[in-house]
Order: C-alpha cells, then structure tokens, then sequence
C-alpha cells in the first residue's frame, strides 16, 4: 500500500476533502475492478462519464475518490480529489504508484500513421540480437524482455504502460520501444513517462472519426515532440511534408532521415525485388528481407536510432540484414501454383496505396493483382470511398467484403467504398461480405504466379461483429484454401 499524498505528487489539484495521508492499495478508473481502499479515478471518456460510477466505487470498497467534478453527496470517510483532467491526472499517479518506472530505462516513443509497429517491433528485434535486455510496447503485443503479454490497443492505457514500466525495471530491462497513437496522447495515457527520444513515421488520412480535422490530428502527434526534454532526441522524416512540422517546438536534439531530400540520415534503394531489396545506407550496402520504400523508411529510421542510442554503425548494419518481417506486415506465402499471397495491415488509404504501389514496381506485368479489402466499422467513414478507389485503381480484381464491421452494416461499408470506384474500374470490383469466401474466391480466381493482396486486418486473429470476436486469421485462412485448392 501506499500514501495517497505521494501518488498525488505532480497532479495539479483544484480541491481536495478528506485526508490524503491515507493508505491505498490499488489505482482504478473501471468501477467494476474496485476493491477495499483503492483509489477511483473518474474519467470522462467518448463513450461514458466514470462520475457516474462513484457510489458504486464506493460500495465497491474504495477509501479515495479522483474527479474532475466533485459529487453532491460526500462520504466523511472517503477523500476527494479534484483535478482539472481526470485522464493527466491518472496517467501521472500511475506513474507515481508504479515508481516512476520510465525514468530508468531508455524509453522510446514511435508515432505516424504508417511504420509504427513495424519500427518498434524490428527495434525490440535488433537491441535483443545486440544482447540487451528490451523492452516492447506495440499494437501487437508487449514484451518485457522475453516474457510476452497481450495487448488490446496501441498505447495502452496509463497503468498497462507503467505496470509493464515496472515489470521491466524489476527484470533490468535497459532500452523499450513504444509506438504512440494520436489516442494515446489526446487521452494523456504517455504524460508523466520520461522518454530518451522519439521517432515520426509519416501522416497520411487516418482517424478523422475521432479528430476533428487533419490539422487537429498533425498537432496531436506534435505534441510529443513538444514535450521531449532536452536531453531526448527528436528524429523525423522530412521527405513527408508534416516531417519538419514535428520539430518546430522541440527542446530536444534535432535530427532527420530521408530517401529523396537532404537528412542526417540518408538511404537509397538499389534494387528491389519480392525476396528483398538492397539499400545503401550512408555509403554502406545492405541487404534486407523487408521490401518496397515504406521499408526502406522503416529500416533507415531504425539504423537512426540505433546510431543515437549509442550502437556501433557497422554492428547495426550487420544486425539490421538478419531482421524478420513483422507479423501482418507484408506477409507472404508462394503456394506449389507460384501463387503469391500477401497479407498486411493496410488499412489507411496511404498505407493501402504503399502496398500495391509496391507489388505493382515488382511484377513483371504478365499477373494479375487480386485485392481483398475491406474497411473497419464505428471508424472514419471517410477514407472508405478513398479506398475503394485506390484498390480498384491499382488491381486487377477487386473484392470489397467485411473487416471489422463492428456495429455498422457490412453491406453499408462496402457500398461506400464502391462510392468511389471510377467507371471504368467497375466491372474489375466484386462484394463478397463474407470475408472468408472472399479470400476463397480470390484463391479460386487466382493463376500461376498471380498476386493476391489480403489487406486490412494484418496481425489481428480475430473479426468483430456487433460486440462479439470470433477466431479469424487473415494468413492462416488464406493459406489453408491455397493448400486445399492444390489437393
């Protein structure tokens, strides 16, 4: 257990009632996981207000109540806090409780629309081939060291972060790579964390559900990079026209990489094909199982910071040639047809363009790309019409079917993304709103040496529909019908 008053520590308090010298045992901000003197902390969030929750809180066993508002009805033997932001206010104590876990380590934040999972993730991969202990923060999973944990979203929230924070400490974990959602830091979950640096990937359409303007998205993502300290680093990409944006207000150390413009850190392709590509990183050559430009943005970004973490350059270049493709990331199966199956994460207009840009640099023209996508339901409907245009733009079939329908029509998705398929492009779009036969069909129309494209959902092993998961593997479907397809 611990003091209240020192978990308070930073939080900007508009009053308070009660003691806080009392003693805690947990932070909570869900009502249903409060127990004997925990601290429940009421936040505002999209969907419900944990104001309303308090009594239940209460009932539940907790001593300490942290609010933006404080209630009609007070307890004596409970203490209320209030603060201006529930959400700063959260993120700061978590940190408090768990020991200010980020200040021990070399913590690294990685944010943009594209390359965030692939960044980190190639990261956790090279320091731990480097022989250090690392740590792992991403939409795929968290590792602390060796030991993996699930993860429900990007930048999980406060006290996910700092619990795992801790548990690194505990395990000497030196260096962990983060990647940081435009959620994540709106909703504060990264204030309090003390970061070595951060990285900027690229901005591209995204998210325009929950912002409310592209400006207001760009700024978010800055506002990382406003809050570094001095002695952080702050490296971005200036060949994306947001790049130099990032670095306006900064405190930290300034550095850029890019492929077409004058950086600190610069890259060519030399050549590119299906098995990888070779790159030229600062007049070293280096071979690499990661293709197309995206990657090469990826892989020179990761060179970067390796370089400003203080790794040996040739050693990087060394360890950067035996890295693995991420899971969902340009995942790909040849079935005995010399059929190509390619699964990835595309699910941004950007993203989406970057991966048949590139399958369509590497064929030789005589195959036919065909593309099975979809778009996510409750998410930003504005991007769908994009979609469809650019996948049926860049295809030679298309199949608009389902992603995550969530609470939406499936039929009403697709019917969007068709929206904003060019006449002359129609007779190449089917709607199939099974995902499943989707990819089947795709499979079924597929020759020799045909390239299939399953976008949207990458890593994920699971569709939601109407609050309910059920099991489903974008890569292991597809490559289960092209085997039984051979039979």
């Amino acid at each position: 257990m611990k003091l209240l008053k020192d978990i308070l520590y930073g939080v900007r308090l508009s009053a308070v009632s009660g003691a806080t010298s009392i003693m805690v045992n947990r932070l909570c901000f869900d009502s249903r996981k409060v127990g004997k003197n925990d601290v429940f902390i009421a936040i505002k969030g999209t969907l419900t207000d944990g104001h309303k929750f308090i009594d239940k809180a209460i009932a539940a066993g907790a001593n300490a109540i942290v609010c933006e508002e404080m209630p009609e009805k007070m307890i004596d033997e409970v203490t209320y806090v209030e603060v201006d932001h529930g959400n700063t206010a959260l993120a700061i104590m978590a940190s408090n409780f768990y020991g200010n876990p980020s200040k021990n380590l070399k913590l690294v934040g990685i944010t943009g629309t594209n390359g965030k999972t692939t960044i980190s993730s190639l990261l956790y991969q090279l320091f731990k081939k480097a022989g250090y202990k690392v740590g792992l923060l991403s939409t795929i999973k968290i590792m602390v060291d060796e030991k993996e944990y699930k993860t429900t979203h990007t930048t999980p929230d406060a006290l996910t972060i700092n619990k795992h924070l801790q548990l690194m400490n505990d395990e000497g974990v030196e260096f962990c790579f983060m990647e940081v959602s435009s959620h994540g830091i709106d909703q504060k979950r990264t204030e309090g964390l003390v970061f070595e640096g951060a990285i900027f990937t690229n901005l591209s359409h995204d998210h325009l559900d929950y912002h409310n303007s592209f400006a207001e998205y760009r700024d978010i993502k800055k506002s990382l990079f406003d809050h570094l300290p001095k002695k952080a680093f702050a490296l971005t990409n200036i060949d994306d026209k947001n790049g130099l944006i990032m670095l306006q207000n900064t405190q930290a150390k300034k550095y850029t990489y890019a492929l077409k413009s004058y950086a600190d850190y610069r890259a060519q392709i030399l050549e590119n094909q299906f098995s990888g590509q070779l790159l030229k990183i600062e007049d070293n050559e280096l071979w690499t199982r990661l293709i197309g430009h995206f990657n090469a943005y990826n892989m020179l970004a990761i060179y970067a910071t390796a370089d400003l973490l203080g790794l040996e350059r040739l050693e990087t270049l060394q360890l950067l040639s035996e890295l693995e493709n991420v899971d969902g990331r340009f995942q790909y199966y040849i079935s005995k047809e010399q059929i190509t199956a390619i699964v990835d994460y595309a699910h941004t207009p950007d993203a989406l363009k970057n991966v048949l840009d590139t399958i369509n640099t590497l064929r030789t023209g005589n195959e036919n790309v065909i593309t099975v996508v979809g778009c996510g339901g409750d998410r930003d409907k504005s991007k769908r019409s994009v979609m469809g245009h650019i996948a049926s733009e860049l295809s030679n079939k298309v199949i608009f079917t389902s992603d995550n329908p969530r609470t939406e029509s499936p039929e009403a998705i697709i019917e969007e993304m068709e929206a904003g398929v060019e006449p002359q492009n129609s007779n190449k779009v089917l709607a199939i709103e099974n995902r499943k036969q989707a990819i089947k069909t795709a499979c079924q129309l597929a020759l020799a040496n045909d390239i299939i494209l399953v976008a949207g959902k990458g890593h994920e092993t699971y569709q939601e529909t109407n609050g309910n998961r059920i099991d489903f593997d974008d890569f292991e479907i597809v490559k289960e019908v092209l085997i039984g397809l051979n039979k």
